[in-house]
């Protein structure tokens, strides 16, 4: 592939029609921000939030777009929705995402995670206008051989429990549906597979800085179940943007259509322990931790990812490192832990972002 020669422009998505399934969700919550500050017109189609409290609540980020609430396993109503809101690109974010839920119910992750894609993709056959679609997948998709280098996006894609699996499963579907029905490049289609992400509005379970946040705020020390797994952080923007680059740069080309790993530079992979240790260290206040290994069931014990692909089309690069990450996090959590303008907050740390970059254009 030839290299990009133009920064990415978030003022592409003016005026575009953007459909963004698991919009009520953390990650989806702050890619609806940033597309309806950038002057696209948002469809959301997903479940009511998924925790209580919820970003997507604590923001008003559905004010600004038109919020469909249904689930995606439901075809007839996805297409309805789908339909009605017409789009140009489709960012697919809708999952059943935590490891030890999808051990309690494997079937409903599977259903979700699998035919969920089936659904949308479908959709997106179906459509007349649709130029761009990208399916966020997971680190986990690969083959976890405890390897200490990262893995590449030609890997072996198997992951072990029934939530890396089923994500496998969706990228094999997206596969199959691109080289089945897009092989013309009609529709631009690609993946993403993101490491693990933080930032302010997270609250779900079995994630350690939302357990992190929710022990400190109660003035109690932090469980650590595993201070010894070694995982890629990043703040929740990284692949935010990267998504939204992806999804731009494609439609305008499609030969940037592909599968490509998101994630942190070698610095930001830490074990747990040492995240909390940050986190400890950033929130203040007398915060400790404590390691109580629940033995509970199998997860990769050592992830990372290999970027290199992503850096080369597009001359991106992680633009905040994990110290800023959970900087962010934290204050985002004491603004709202302190009753402030939580949206307002988001705002700040989008236009932070953006500012010191080196990919993206400023203008």
């Amino acid at each position: 592939m030839e290299e990009v020669v133009k920064m990415f422009d978030l003022s592409f998505y003016k005026g575009k029609r953007v459909f963004v399934t698991g919009h009520t969700g953390f990650k989806g919550s702050w890619l609806c921000r940033v597309l309806e500050n950038a002057g696209a017109t948002v469809y959301g189609y997903s479940l009511n939030p998924p925790t209580d409290p919820s970003l997507f609540e604590l923001s008003g980020v559905g004010k600004y777009m038109t919020s469909y609430i249904g689930d995606i396993r439901d075809f007839e109503n996805l297409k309805k929705c789908f339909f009605e809101a017409d789009p140009e690109i489709v960012l697919h974010l809708a999952a059943q995402p935590i490891v030890r839920d999808s051990y309690k119910e494997p079937r409903y992750t599977y259903e979700t995670n699998v035919m969920g894609t089936v659904n949308i993709l479908e959709c997106v056959r179906l459509s007349k206008n649709v130029k761009s679609f990208l399916n966020v997948t997971t680190d986990k998709v690969y083959k976890n051989n405890e390897w200490e280098w990262g893995y590449r996006e030609n890997e072996m894609l198997d992951g072990f429990d029934p939530y890396s699996n089923s994500k496998s499963c969706s990228e094999l579907v997206t596969h199959c549906y691109n080289d089945s029905f897009f092989a013309d490049r009609s529709v631009a289609i690609s993946t993403a597979r993101a490491g693990n992400v933080i930032g302010g509005g997270d609250f779900a379970n079995d994630r350690i800085i939302p357990d992190c946040i929710r022990a400190a705020l109660a003035k109690k020390d932090i469980v650590v179940r595993n201070p010894f797994s070694t995982r890629p952080y990043q703040h929740v923007m990284e692949p935010i943007f990267a998504y939204l680059m992806i999804a731009a740069l494609q439609y305008e080309d499609s030969k940037y259509a592909g599968y490509y790993n998101v994630g942190p530079d070698e610095c930001d992979c830490l074990r747990t322990g040492e995240l909390v240790d940050l986190f400890c260290e950033t929130f203040g206040e007398g915060i400790k931790w404590i390691n109580k290994y629940d033995g509970g069931p199998h997860e990769a014990n050592f992830l990372k990812l290999d970027c290199s692909k992503l850096k080369s089309v597009f001359s991106w690069s992680p633009v905040w490192h994990i110290t800023d990450a959970v900087e962010k996090t934290v204050e985002w959590s004491k603004a709202w832990a302190e009753g402030k303008d939580v949206l307002a907050c988001m705002d700040k740390q989008i236009e932070e972002f953006i500012s010191v970059s080196k990919w993206m254009n400023k203008n």
